[in-house]
């Protein structure tokens, strides 16, 4: 399993520099996106209404490793075998 290395986040007010912190503390660099980005948000929730959709809201999860094995097959299946 592959570890993250940065946080994208966009420059919303809510995350506080405590919020930063806690990502530093597990070895993970919150990274600001510039503020140009402006249809940034929307993509990001258009995939994860899709995961919820598509996946999630079909299955019963019981803990964390459910949930990241079923992520990483719907990933697998959404980048290589979905209709685009």
């Amino acid at each position: 399993m592959t570890h993250a290395r940065f946080l994208l986040r966009d420059r919303d007010t809510k995350f506080s520099a405590a919020f930063a912190a806690v990502f530093r503390a597990a070895g993970v660099e919150p990274l600001k996106l510039p503020p140009q980005l402006l249809n940034l948000n929307a993509f990001a929730e258009r995939w994860v209404r899709t995961v919820k959709d598509e996946c999630l809201e079909q299955l019963i999860l019981v803990g964390e490793r459910s949930l990241r094995h079923a992520l990483q097959e719907f990933l697998a299946h959404h980048q290589h075998e979905r209709n685009h």
